[in-house]
C-alpha cells in the first residue's frame, strides 16, 4: 500500500497587520478574544455603549497588552475587522446605529441567539435565519461590508485564563465572500492552538449558532469547556 499524499491547506493571507475592533467587548467573550488577539500582536479596541466602561475593560486585561477602550462607533471606525460580540437582545439595534461606521469592514458575527429555561439552553428562532444573516440584512446597503460568521464555540473561560497557553479547537467560518472568510480563518489561526475551517455559506450559520446550546449541555454534564475539532482537513 502506498502512502496517500497529504492534503495541502488552502493558502491563507497574512493578517498580522490587521486591527480589530470588538463591539460588546466588555463581556467575557469579547474580552477573551481581545486578550488573545492582543497577545498575537494585533491592535485591539474594545467597544461599548459607554467609552468609560470600555476603557475599564481594556485596563482590566493589563496595560502591557495595549488594548484600548472606546465607544462602539469609534471602535468600529478605527478597525480593519470588527467582531460583534453583543448579547443577541441588542444585536440588531446596535448594528442599525453603526451602519456608516462599518462601511468597508469585514464584520465577524459571533452572536448566539439562545434562550434558557429549567431544561437548559435552547436555540431561539431568528426571522432572518440566524444572527449572522440578520447582520447581513441590516448592513446590506452599507458599502463594502462583508459579513462572516465565526468564533461561536470558543470558551470565554479558556480565552481569559492566563494559565492556558493554547486553545485547542477549530473555528468554523461561514460567509459568502471567500476573501473575507479566508481572512477570518487566518485570524483564527493567529491564536495558538486554534484553526479556522471554512464551514459554508452564511445561510448555514443557523445550525452553527444553535449548536452552542449542545455545547453548553456538554459542558454542564462533564464540567468542561468543550470545543470542536474537524477531522481529515
Amino acid at each position: 500500500m502506498t502512502d496517500q499524499p497529504k492534503k495541502s491547506p488552502h493558502d491563507l493571507p497574512d493578517v498580522s497587520g490587521l486591527s480589530i475592533g470588538i463591539l460588546g467587548g466588555t463581556g467575557d467573550q469579547g474580552k477573551g478574544l481581545a486578550r488573545r488577539f492582543a497577545l498575537a500582536g494585533h491592535k485591539v479596541t474594545i467597544g461599548s455603549r459607554s467609552a468609560d466602561r470600555a476603557a475599564q475593560a481594556a485596563a482590566d486585561l493589563g496595560a502591557d497588552l495595549g488594548v484600548q477602550g472606546a465607544a462602539n462607533a469609534e471602535a468600529a471606525s478605527g478597525a480593519d475587522v470588527v467582531i460583534v460580540a453583543v448579547p443577541y437582545e441588542g444585536h440588531k439595534a446596535l448594528l442599525e446605529t453603526l451602519r456608516e461606521h462599518l462601511a468597508g469592514k469585514i464584520v465577524v458575527d459571533c452572536v448566539n441567539p439562545l434562550g434558557f429555561d429549567k431544561k437548559g439552553a435552547y436555540a431561539l428562532p431568528v426571522e432572518e435565519g440566524s444572527a449572522a444573516e440578520q447582520a447581513a440584512a441590516v448592513l446590506q446597503n452599507t458599502e463594502g461590508v462583508r459579513v462572516v460568521a465565526a468564533f461561536h464555540h470558543v470558551s470565554a473561560v479558556l480565552l481569559l485564563d492566563p494559565e492556558v497557553d493554547e486553545t485547542e479547537l477549530d473555528v468554523l467560518v461561514l460567509g459568502d465572500d471567500r476573501e473575507a472568510t479566508d481572512t477570518v480563518q487566518a485570524l483564527a489561526g493567529r491564536i495558538p492552538g486554534m484553526r479556522g475551517v471554512y464551514g459554508g455559506r452564511l445561510r448555514n450559520a443557523h445550525q452553527i449558532e444553535a449548536f452552542t446550546a449542545n455545547l453548553i449541555s456538554i459542558n454542564r454534564r462533564y464540567k468542561a469547556h468543550a470545543g470542536l475539532r474537524v477531522t481529515d482537513v
